[in-house]
C-alpha cells in the first residue's frame, strides 16, 4: 500500500466556489505560475504518485459555498486518479484544510476524532503550564489534526494528518519583538507537540497501528531557540527519549537527528528574495508505530533535485517545481 503526505501550496486558489477547477492563464497564488500550469502540474504529480491515499496539507477551503471534499473529488475526476474519494476533519479559518484523498477500492475511511483525559479532541483546548508560572496556559490548534480510522482488507489502522503552526515571528517590528514572538511561538508549538504525543501514547497503549504524517514546520537544529528549549517538536512526537517500543519512526527524521552536520534529504524549497537564493528544509514526515515499522516499508521524498528518478524525468521534475514549494513524502508498506 502506498501512502503519501503532500503540502500543496495555495491549492485553494485553484478552485471556484462551486468546486470547479480554475484552469486558465490567470496567475495562481504561486509566483509567476498560472492556475492552468499549477493545476496540470499537480495532476501529473498525483497521477505519477498513484497512491492509495494522500494526506493533503493545505487542501482547498470549506467556507460558505466552498467545500473541501467537493473540490478534491472534482480534481480527482479531472485527472482520473485512483484515489478519488475525499474526507476532511474539523474546519479551520486559514484557507488551508487537512484532508485525505483515498482509493475507496482499497480502504474504508472515516473521520474519527477521539479524546482522553491526557489529550482532548484536537478542535478543543489543551491546558499546560508553558512558562513555569504555576498557571495553566490554554492552547488550541489553528489547523486541528485530522484523525481517521482506516479499514483495509488486511486490517485496521489509524492515521493522523498534521500541520503544526509555524514558529516564524510574523508581525514583529523590532529585534526585541522578534525574540519575544519567536519564543512564544516555540512554546506554543512544543505544547501542540506534547498534545499530539499524548494522543500517540493513547493509540500505542491500545495497540493501534498508527501513522502520523504531515508538515511539522520543524526539525532538529532549524533555529537557535531549540537550544533554549532542549528539543524540537519533532523529537517530542517521535518519542525520542522513550523506549523503542513507544517510539514512532521516520527514516529521514532519524538520519537528521543523528547529527546536525550530517547530510539529510529535504522536503521543501523556498525562495528567499532578500538573498536571491533558495532555502531547502526537511519539514514533512511520515511517522509509523513500531508495529508498522516492522513491515520494513520503503520511504521516499519526491524531490526534483535530490531523488534520481524524479530528476531524470524532466517533465516530472518540472511538475514538482511548479506544483508546490513542498514535495510529496511517500511510504510503501506491505500490510
Amino acid at each position: 500500500m502506498r501512502l503519501a503526505s503532500y503540502n500543496v501550496e495555495w491549492f485553494d486558489a485553484l478552485f471556484a466556489d462551486d468546486g470547479s477547477l480554475l484552469e486558465d492563464g490567470t496567475w495562481s497564488s504561486r509566483y509567476k505560475i498560472t492556475r492552468a500550469d499549477q493545476m496540470r502540474a499537480l495532476g501529473r504529480v498525483f497521477t505519477e504518485l498513484d497512491a492509495d491515499a494522500v494526506m493533503i496539507i493545505e487542501a482547498p477551503d470549506t467556507k460558505k459555498s466552498r467545500d473541501t471534499v467537493r473540490a478534491l473529488e472534482n480534481f480527482a475526476a479531472r485527472f482520473e486518479l485512483r484515489c478519488r474519494k475525499a474526507i476532511k476533519g474539523f474546519d479551520n479559518d486559514t484557507q488551508q484544510q487537512i484532508a485525505l484523498l483515498y482509493d475507496p477500492d482499497q480502504m474504508d475511511v472515516r473521520h474519527d476524532p477521539v479524546a482522553s483525559e491526557a489529550a482532548p479532541r484536537f478542535n478543543g483546548k489543551f491546558r499546560i503550564d508553558l512558562d513555569i508560572d504555576a498557571r495553566a496556559d490554554v492552547i488550541g490548534f489553528s489547523k486541528p489534526p485530522l484523525e481517521v480510522a482506516v479499514t483495509t482488507a488486511k486490517g485496521a489502522m489509524r492515521m493522523i494528518g498534521v500541520h503544526v503552526k509555524s514558529k516564524a515571528p510574523h508581525g514583529a517590528r523590532s529585534p526585541e519583538e522578534v525574540i519575544r514572538l519567536a519564543i512564544a511561538n516555540r512554546r506554543k508549538q512544543l505544547a501542540q507537540a506534547i498534545w499530539l504525543r499524548a494522543r500517540v501514547d493513547d493509540h500505542l497503549a491500545a495497540g493501534d497501528p498508527l501513522i502520523v504524517m504531515g508538515d511539522f514546520n520543524d526539525g532538529p537544529g532549524l533555529d537557535e531557540y531549540e537550544k533554549l528549549f532542549g528539543r524540537s517538536s519533532l523529537e517530542i512526537v517521535l518519542g525520542c527519549d522513550l523506549p523503542r517500543a513507544q517510539q514512532l519512526f521516520d527514516p529521514h527524521a532519524a538520519r537528521a537527528l543523528q547529527s546536525l552536520t550530517a547530510a539529510t534529504q529535504t522536503s521543501a524549497r523556498f525562495y528567499i528574495p532578500e538573498e536571491k537564493r533558495y532555502l531547502s528544509a526537511l519539514l514533512d514526515y511520515i511517522m509509523v508505530s513500531p508495529h508498522l515499522r516492522a513491515k520494513r516499508g520503503q520511504w521516499r521524498i519526491w524531490h526534483p533535485f535530490e531523488d534520481a528518478a524524479c530528476y531524470a524525468d524532466i517533465d516530472l521534475r518540472t511538475a514538482l517545481l511548479v506544483a508546490s514549494d513542498h514535495f510529496p513524502v511517500v511510504v510503501d508498506l506491505d500490510l
